[in-house]
């Protein structure tokens, strides 16, 4: 169960934290197919999951995770080795391309080219090289992998003192957001099936005693990448689809177990070209989940609070506002972060407000949006934010 949470405001972030050195110098062999000890590499796992756990805790958060140590790749292209069904093409429209120089156009890079030319060299990104192609059904296979990030993520919160913790999981929009299909007739039946196989890991979690994070930043990224030529009617019929596959995939889970979370993508960058989230909050609330994390601190959606005034956050729900930003290396002022908490908590009421973050620190192993001392500085002024907020609320 969580801590008392009509006592004060408690704080959590998104999950992905920069993951050791020494780590990521493992992760790059084991991407790149060069020979690595696996039986050092699963030691080397569950020893980064307890510190980074024991980090957390000592930083004083509430609700933790295993700082999503357990995926390669990404937070969301993790999914690919987990699920069946799918082959990976080399894509013929980018042919001589180097990882890192290929990302997918969009209204914001249209609108500002010089500036990504320059700043995609600085973010080490691993670009695929690949097509996603829908070859036949779809099957979840990743039981082992999900047990295994269970079993290392349960032992480093046995070891800190049994704190609450979360593991983060891709939502269906997000899993594989741009495929070629070759086995089911329509878009539709395809999210579906991807909402049935992310059900298992989502299922895996819950039974394990953990809280469930479904991560869903390509939701609203899309709109960046649709409208135009799309119009918003035609994005948000795209969106409702997912939402309701999203639905499905937590069928039969409590939804108090369960928190949703959007952002507007990691990357440090213009974002003018964001959908604003009034244009999908009626959407969002329609999930059946206990809590929402949605990004707020970002200066390009820090204004959109103002929503909360108008809107009715559903009974039992909890806001999980980003009051902490992955864009800067500047550390907000615990004073400032109080003032978030206190505004967010004004709308929906003190009891059913959590602090948490933008998005996370890391997109995926190898790239780090600020240095991993400005990451635990940022949190820590979560935590005493929080904590000057609940002397102002209480």
């Amino acid at each position: 169960m969580l801590p008392e949470r009509t006592r004060r405001i408690l704080t959590t972030h998104v999950g992905s934290l920069i993951r050791p050195d020494d780590f990521v110098a493992v992760l790059e062999k084991k991407e790149a197919g060069a020979p690595y000890d696996a039986d050092a590499y699963a030691r080397l796992l569950e020893h980064s999951v307890t510190a980074i756990v024991r980090q957390q805790m000592e930083t004083g958060l509430d609700v933790v995770s295993d700082g999503e140590f357990g995926k390669t790749m990404s937070w969301s292209r993790y999914i690919q080795g987990r699920l069946g069904g799918m082959a990976y093409r080399p894509r013929k429209d980018l042919a001589g391309i180097k990882p890192g120089e290929a990302v997918a156009p969009g209204a914001d890079r249209r609108r500002f080219p010089d500036f990504y030319a320059a700043y995609d060299k600085t973010q080490n990104l691993r670009i695929p090289l690949l097509d996603a192609v829908c070859v036949g059904p779809i099957k979840y296979v990743g039981q082992a992998e999900i047990q295994r990030d269970i079993a290392n993520f349960k032992l480093a919160l046995a070891r800190a003192g049994n704190i609450v913790g979360f593991l983060p999981v891709v939502a269906p929009a997000s899993a594989i957001p741009v495929h070629i299909e070759e086995h089911y007739k329509t878009d539709e039946a395809f999210v579906f099936a991807i909402a049935d196989a992310l059900h298992e890991e989502y299922r895996a979690v819950i039974d394990a005693g953990l809280f469930v994070q479904v991560d869903d930043a390509f939701l609203p990224y899309m709109y960046d990448r649709m409208v135009p030529p799309m119009t918003l009617r035609e994005y948000r019929a795209w969106a409702a689809v997912r939402i309701e596959a999203t639905n499905h995939a937590l069928r039969g889970i409590p939804e108090e177990k369960v928190r949703y979370h959007i952002c507007w993508g990691s990357w440090n960058a213009p974002h003018t070209s964001d959908v604003p989230l009034k244009d999908i909050l009626d959407l969002i609330l329609t999930l059946k989940v206990g809590g929402y994390a949605i990004e707020a601190a970002n200066p390009r959606h820090e204004h959109e609070w103002e929503l909360w005034l108008d809107t009715r956050l559903p009974d039992g729900r909890v806001l999980i506002p980003g009051v902490i930003a992955h864009t800067t290396n500047v550390v907000e002022h615990p004073e400032l972060v109080a003032q978030r908490l206190v505004r967010f908590a004004e709308c929906v009421g003190r009891e059913n407000v959590m602090g948490g973050t933008d998005c996370g620190f890391a997109q995926g192993p190898f790239v780090r949006r600020v240095h991993p001392s400005i990451q635990w500085a940022k949190l820590a002024a979560l935590v005493e934010g929080a904590r000057i907020a609940t002397k102002k609320l209480w």
